[in-house]
């Protein structure tokens, strides 16, 4: 048998009069028409309650997209009861039919599914189409096509065997049924979360954000199409404290994938450890979190490397990637034209509807967040350290726009170099040319934060000595570009500190931590007497 051999899936461009881009017009004007009506799927049956709630977009909140179903205890303990129903069938399905559903998902994804997919996330997350197409549709397929790689290696990783043995590894799937627990800023990765434990044999409940719901409906979708049995993966629509309340507590917890805040981590992760006597198992936690990522440009770095850099990393998305570039530290020599370069940018960047292709930015995820962004930025207006420089206006009365943000520092322990804000909001500190070293450990020092981070520099030597002291600061570390972007089997993805567990999703480190191995030792010619050549006598 021979696997297909995984490449990531091309991104397409969407240029004037292509056939992609006619499509998506099409899907998007289509599914603005309807509304549709989004249930849980337990046991893949549909499940619905006479809790249903409003979905709209976040650029256009008086517009109705869709209504889910909310449920509650009842429902969770439905969704574990269908993924340890199913879970005897699910892992001793050969693992290359396990393998053919995930390939094929990826295969309808890029190909029937794209626009759809694209669309969904364009209105139910604001993403203009590049942010949308290179998650949602490409990374996506990456994730499912090259885990089926991974399993592959590490089904091959065998001990060796002596004459007349045969040792074996066995790569069981955790005892008991896996959490995934999903955020809004990432289609694929709402998608790789419950997805990836399940190909090792796992079966899951998966509870998307809130904030996610209408593209976690498709690949629910796309998922039973391509072949998924009944309670795998079990789709649940419940509040952050019904979850805790019942899968943290319920013998058979076996794992939670997780991608959020750190602060909700460590509390799960607290409420896990005092409930240890509780589980069959000791559970298997996964969580990539927070990041306050940043960027260093020496005074050998190129000034416009650096503002595209910044530009890019800190507004694509309006911000809300773990991996946004949120703090930077620029050379006194490079600021005067790196500065001028950013108000370029800037002052060409439109803001509004994903469904208008011309604009760059679009709306933040929900008023919460919203509100959150405007209060920071009116702190900013009364601090005798910092000043807005760039941007600083906000506007909620049609979607939830927040200009994007530049402020400069005197400080470089200001408030917000230190916390994550997870909106277009790039704080700047100018360090005098001598003081570089003083920054590199400042930088290191500065967040609790290790996720991703970026050193522009032209001399090697600068950039050998910057590695080196910045060497804990970042899971995913670059050099002369931004600090985010991470592409699957190129650059794994994950930090450490409080930026998670570091297992490195878009890599064979994630998959090997969804399974148990067992090592088989067969002989083939046991010994028939107890005495050993030593206890004779010549």
């Amino acid at each position: 048998m021979k696997l297909p051999i995984a490449k990531n899936e091309p991104v397409l461009n969407y240029s004037p009069g292509s056939k992609e881009k006619i499509e998506l017009k099409k899907m998007l004007s289509e599914l603005k028409s309807i509304e549709l009506d989004i249930p849980m799927t337990i046991n893949g049956k549909k499940v619905k309650t006479e809790n249903k709630i409003r979905i709209h977009p976040p650029h256009e909140i008086n517009h109705t997209l869709a209504y889910y179903y909310k449920g509650g205890t009842q429902e969770l303990e439905m969704a574990i009861e269908s993924a340890m129903n199913a879970k005897k069938t699910w892992e001793n399905m050969p693992w290359h039919d396990r393998a053919s559903i995930f390939l094929k998902a990826a295969d309808l994804i890029a190909g029937r599914y794209r626009a759809k997919t694209n669309a969904m996330t364009m209105l139910g997350q604001s993403k203009n189409i590049y942010q949308s197409e290179i998650d949602a549709v490409c990374e996506f397929c990456d994730f499912l096509r090259f885990n089926v790689q991974y399993a592959e290696q590490i089904y091959n990783i065998q001990p060796d065997s002596a004459p007349c043995i045969w040792n074996k590894l066995e790569y069981r799937p955790l005892e008991g049924f896996v959490f995934a627990l999903t955020p809004f800023n990432f289609t694929s990765i709402a998608g790789n979360l419950p997805c990836a434990p399940a190909l090792m044999g796992n079966t899951i409940v998966w509870k998307p954000a809130e904030t996610q719901i209408y593209s976690a409906s498709l690949i629910m979708e796309i998922l039973t199409e391509a072949g998924l049995p009944p309670g795998v993966i079990n789709l649940v629509f419940v509040s952050g404290a019904t979850a805790g309340e019942v899968v943290f507590n319920h013998r058979d917890f076996a794992g939670i994938h997780f991608t959020g805040s750190t602060g909700v981590f460590r509390n799960i992760w607290a409420t896990i450890g005092n409930n240890l006597t509780k589980y069959k198992s000791f559970p298997r936690l996964v969580g990539e979190t927070g990041g306050k990522d940043f960027l260093v440009a020496h005074e050998s770095s190129n000034p416009k490397t650096v503002a595209v850099a910044l530009s890019r990393a800190a507004f694509e998305f309006q911000g809300q990637k773990c991996s946004a570039a949120s703090r930077a530290y620029i050379s006194k020599k490079l600021w005067p034209e790196v500065e001028k370069f950013i108000r370029e940018d800037l002052s060409t960047m439109k803001m509004g509807s994903p469904e208008d292709f011309t604009n760059f930015i679009n709306a933040v995820i929900d008023e919460k967040s919203f509100d959150k962004l405007a209060s920071a930025i009116e702190q900013v207006k009364n601090a005798s350290d910092a000043k807005i420089i760039m941007g600083g206006k906000y506007d909620k009365s049609i979607g939830y726009f927040i200009e994007p943000t530049v402020i400069l520092t005197t400080n470089p322990t200001y408030i917000t170099m230190c916390e994550e804000l997870f909106g277009p909001v790039l704080t700047i500190y100018v360090f005098e040319d001598l003081d570089y070293d003083k920054i590199l450990n400042i930088v290191d020092s500065t967040s609790d934060y290790a996720l991703t981070g970026a050193i522009f520099a032209q001399d090697r030597e600068v950039i050998i000595h910057s590695s080196a002291i910045l060497k804990h600061s970042a899971g995913n570390f670059y050099i002369n570009d931004k600090p985010t972007g991470a592409v699957v089997n190129q650059q794994p993805f994950g930090g450490a500190r409080a930026s998670g567990t570091n297992d490195k999703a878009g890599s064979v480190l994630n998959l090997i931590r969804w399974v148990s191995p067992r090592t088989v030792k067969e002989n083939f010619d046991p010994p028939t007497d107890y005495r050993y050549p030593f206890m004779e006598e010549a």
